[in-house]
Order: C-alpha cells, then sequence, then structure tokens
C-alpha cells in the first residue's frame, strides 16, 4: 500500500522539458473527472477560450449524477423571489459560517454567497432549470412537486438566533420523475453544454499519472484508455453500470462487476501521455469508495453505507500527493440519519448505547449523524410510544412522502421495533441501562411539558410527552441495514481559496495543478448541508477552470 493508500497510482513522472517526451495530444487544460465540478471547470475554461479536455474512468457524472438534484443557493436568488421568500447573503452567509466552522476563509464563504444567485443564472444559461414551488416544512427532501426547501438545519433555533432562516435548497426540475436523482436534471444538461462549446472528452480513461517537470511545474497526464468502439469498452461500460446500479442493494455483486470491469480496463487499455500547456484540474470525487483509505483516515465510518458511484476512489486526491500536495479533513466523514419524515420520529428521543440523549432530533440528518458517530460511537435508538408510532404510520403513507423515505420506515415500524409496554422492560430487551434511559425519559418529558428547558435545545413545539406506553425502540445506528446510512468523505487537497491551485504543505502552489469538488477542500468540507456538495463543485470547479485557462 503506498503512502496515500491508493495502489493504482505511479509517482510523477519528471521530465527536464516538455520535449522530452512523445506526447500523443496536447492541449491547454486538461481535467480529471468529469462530474459536477469537472463539468463547471470545463465549462468555464471554454469561455474563456482554453482547449479544454476532460478525462474520466466512466462515461461521467459522478457523483453528481446520483445525487438529489439539489443545489444550495440564496442570499435572494430570483426563484426564492417568485416564491414570495426574503433572504439576503448576509443572513446565508451566517448561517453557513456556523456550518462551516472555519473550514474556509470568511472572505471565501463571502464570496460565495454574495455570488450564488447569480451562480444559479448561471445554471439555467447551461440548460438547468429551476421552480419556485415551495414548503417551509423541515423535512429530509420534500414531496414530489416542491423544488424550493429548507435543505439544512436553518429552522433550529439555535442557527435561527444566528442567521433569519430562508429555504435554500432548489431542486432542479426536469418534469415529472419517480426518482430524484441528479443525472437528468442537474448533469445532463451541464454536459450536453460542455460538449456543444467544444470540450473534448477521454472517457473510459483513467489517470495514472501526473507528468512533471524538474522545476515542479504539472505539464501533462500519463492515462489508460479503453480503444472506444471497441469489445472491451462495451464490456467494460456494461460491467461498469452495473456495479453502481447495484452498489445501494448488494453491495458485493457491485464489488464484483468492479473487479469484472477492472480486468478489462487493465488487459485492454493503452497508455496515452497528454499535454496540458495550461494546467490540469483534478476533480474526480472522494475516496468514499476505497475502503482501504476509509480505513486508513477514518476507520469509525467503515459501517455505514459509502455513497457514492466507482470513480469515488480518491485517485484524484492521490494523484495531488504523488505531487506533493498537502490535505486536510481527510478524517471527517459525513453520516447522513435523516429520522424526518416521518416528523413523529424526530418527537421521540435517540439515545446512545446505555439509554442516554446525546443530540437535538430536529437538526439536519447529517448533523445528527455526525454526533452519533462523533459522540455515540455510530450507536442509536430511537425510542417512541404508542401514540407516535401510529402518528408516524399516518405521515408515511405514499401521497405524503417519498419511496425511499417511506418504504424503510415502514419496514422498520412494523418488522424491526422492540416493543416494551413499560419503559424498563425496553431498555431489559434493547440492552439499554433501565436506569438511565428511565432518567432521560423523564427528563425528556419535562422539558415537554415546559417545566425545564431541554438539554439539547429542542424546541419544545417538536416534542411530545411520553408518558403512557406502549414503547418502541428502532435501531438507527450507523450499521443499520433496513434504514442504511449513508457516507460520503469531505476531505481533500488543500488549494489556494483564490485560484483553487493545490497547495504544498509549506504552504506554496504546485504549479499547473488544481483541484475542485470534494477531490478538495471547499466550502462543504466541515459539515455537509444538501445542497452543499453540489453548489461546492460549481463554485470550486469554475474557479479552477477560470485561472487555469488564464482568467481570474
Amino acid at each position: 500500500m503506498m503512502k496515500y493508500a491508493h495502489d493504482r497510482i505511479k509517482e510523477p513522472l519528471k521530465l527536464r522539458s516538455p520535449a522530452d517526451i512523445k506526447w500523443n495530444l496536447a492541449h491547454d487544460v486538461i481535467i480529471v473527472g468529469f462530474g459536477g465540478a469537472g463539468v463547471s471547470a470545463a465549462l468555464e475554461a471554454r469561455a474563456k477560450g482554453a482547449d479544454v479536455a476532460v478525462i474520466d474512468r466512466f462515461s461521467g457524472g459522478g457523483a453528481t449524477a446520483i445525487c438529489g438534484n439539489v443545489v444550495y443557493a440564496g442570499g435572494g436568488t430570483h426563484i426564492q423571489k417568485e416564491a414570495g421568500v426574503e433572504d439576503t447573503p448576509e443572513d446565508m452567509f451566517r448561517y453557513l459560517q456556523a456550518e462551516t466552522g472555519g473550514i474556509v476563509s470568511d472572505r471565501t464563504l463571502s464570496h460565495f454567497c454574495e455570488g450564488s444567485a447569480d451562480t444559479l443564472k448561471w445554471l439555467e444559461q447551461q440548460g438547468v432549470r429551476f421552480k419556485s414551488t415551495c414548503t417551509l416544512k423541515k423535512t429530509s427532501y420534500p414531496a414530489s412537486g416542491i423544488h424550493l426547501y429548507h435543505s439544512g438545519s436553518e429552522l433550529n433555533p439555535r442557527y435561527a438566533k444566528l442567521a433569519r432562516p430562508a429555504p435554500r435548497g432548489h431542486i432542479a426540475y426536469g418534469g415529472f420523475r419517480l426518482r430524484a436523482t441528479g443525472h437528468p436534471d442537474f448533469y445532463a444538461p451541464l454536459r450536453k453544454s460542455a460538449f456543444e462549446q467544444g470540450v473534448s472528452t477521454y472517457l473510459q480513461a483513467e489517470a495514472v499519472r501526473l507528468i512533471q517537470t524538474v522545476d515542479g511545474r504539472i505539464i501533462g497526464v500519463e492515462i489508460r484508455q479503453l480503444p472506444p468502439g471497441t469489445k472491451a469498452e462495451k464490456a467494460y461500460i456494461r460491467y461498469s453500470r452495473r456495479a453502481d446500479k447495484w452498489h445501494l442493494y448488494a453491495p458485493g455483486l457491485a464489488a464484483k462487476y468492479r473487479r469484472k470491469a477492472q480486468a478489462v480496463a487493465d488487459s485492454h487499455a493503452r497508455t496515452m501521455f497528454l499535454q496540458a500547456r495550461k494546467g490540469v484540474i483534478l476533480s474526480s470525487g472522494g475516496f468514499v469508495m476505497n475502503r482501504d483509505m476509509v480505513r486508513t483516515y477514518a476507520p469509525g465510518y467503515l459501517k455505514g453505507l459509502a455513497l457514492g458511484t466507482s470513480g469515488c476512489n480518491g485517485s484524484g486526491i492521490a494523484l495531488g500527493q504523488s505531487a506533493g500536495g498537502a490535505t486536510q479533513n481527510m478524517d471527517r466523514i459525513t453520516a447522513w440519519r435523516f429520522i424526518n419524515p416521518p416528523h413523529a420520529w424526530a418527537m421521540g428521543m435517540i439515545v446512545d448505547g446505555k439509554g442516554a440523549r446525546y443530540v437535538d432530533e430536529t437538526l439536519y440528518g447529517a448533523a445528527i449523524g455526525d454526533a452519533m458517530c462523533l459522540e455515540a460511537a455510530g450507536k442509536a435508538t430511537l425510542v417512541i410510544n404508542h401514540s407516535l408510532k401510529w402518528k408516524a404510520m399516518r405521515e408515511i403513507l405514499p401521497w405524503r412522502a417519498r419511496a425511499f423515505q417511506y418504504i424503510p420506515a415502514f419496514i422498520s415500524m412494523m418488522f424491526k421495533t422492540t416493543k416494551g409496554q413499560t419503559i424498563d422492560e425496553l431498555a431489559e430487551k434493547t440492552g439499554l441501562a433501565p436506569a438511565i434511559l428511565r432518567r432521560t425519559l423523564e427528563t425528556y418529558n419535562a422539558a415537554a411539558r415546559g417545566e425545564r428547558k431541554d438539554d439539547f435545545g429542542k424546541p419544545v413545539a417538536d416534542m411530545q410527552e411520553m408518558d403512557r406506553g406502549a414503547y418502541y425502540a428502532i435501531d438507527v445506528s450507523l450499521d443499520n441495514k433496513v434504514l442504511p446510512c449513508p457516507t460520503l468523505t469531505l476531505g481533500g487537497l488543500q488549494v489556494n481559496e483564490q485560484t483553487g491551485e493545490v497547495l504544498r504543505e509549506d504552504g506554496g502552489e504546485i504549479p499547473g495543478l488544481y483541484a475542485a469538488g470534494r477531490t478538495a477542500i471547499g466550502i462543504a468540507s466541515n459539515a455537509y448541508v444538501s445542497g452543499l456538495s453540489v453548489a461546492d463543485c460549481v463554485y470550486s470547479g469554475r474557479r479552477a477552470g477560470s485561472h487555469a485557462a488564464g482568467g481570474t
């Protein structure tokens, strides 16, 4: 295993001069990874007049193609205004300042917020559509027909004190669809725009090595590409698509298809050397699918569901490291423990392995997951009573929630609950400490009655006294299979926040090398909010593309 836990990336090829190698082809800007950040970088670099090429191990899209279509945007977007929502860049900044925890400078965060409304218009210019149908109720993802919602913890009192809440989750619109994924509605228009604007592609191609002059400048990439149109390429595409299709439902089968795809690539791919006259941009996503890297940097999250595609294997980060790039927050992984809908679940209480509460259950799912992993070793049990159970059953009727929300919740409540007529009986059946769980319930009920403040700041309006049984326990831990807890890596390469250039450990830039999206440290690298990663991909991708092409 190499020092950066990636066995397919080679050390840079060092040259005295670009003339020391026979290049197959040359471009101004070469982008490794054709997902949300890569396509944004390509579009921006083309707008600056650069000859742009993108490399992707598959057909493009990456994690952006399977996202929920959400773009975090605010500060008074035209969509917000159409919905009658008031928002300012200052309110957006103050909320995100609390979420991002200083991962980027205030100057960069302010720039991101001030340009957010224009970014949404830029996306529309590339063909992405949005609608102003809005809900002000808190949910992990709104019902069909709603395209603007609170996608973070904006409504929670602790955040509402800092900034006026506003719905900023803008969902891309592409007509009625049974599934909420980012490919047809968000990514596909951007991809189409890139092709129309003359971006070249090297698909089914793996970047395995950077090419660098002896003075440290990155001047190209070595790739291994399957010959287009061949049987080998078709087989590789077939196996790769099956791997991503089955990943969420049968991880073992998906892994089998990945091995088949890799075997085809190893046998039939040809080596090419591509010159980058102006710069190389690394934008191939995070590393959640590379379990060796997760084991190295964040082993506590291994039991969570890896959310991503086969391309999220850390190769872009490893390429940057191979050239001396510094990393940050590699141990930060977001775990999404969504329990709303049904809202009745959020009115119950989540306890740790002993029976003590440790989080406000009304927070955004990533905040709940963060507390679960950092404070309770990935353990979480949701405790509700008979009244809340049947309230929850009504709230997850098919027309009130999405299938990915109501099916797991229904199965859990019907077949995966532990029942106790008393709280002590429930504790004994679940292995919790009866005295601790009883005291937790008594304290919770007192807060629900308004007799004391909740220890975690939970609003009284979102609490219900559970003074009568029966009581039910639902396992919502990190490793739950019925209610899977998706995980996504947040760390990456350190970059110059004005240009996107990759930084060395000493803080200096690596000439000619850039990073964007989840390959880099950015707005979403401390804490996750739905749509913030996609928004950061667009923001950081455009930044890198502009500077690499010679713009600002």
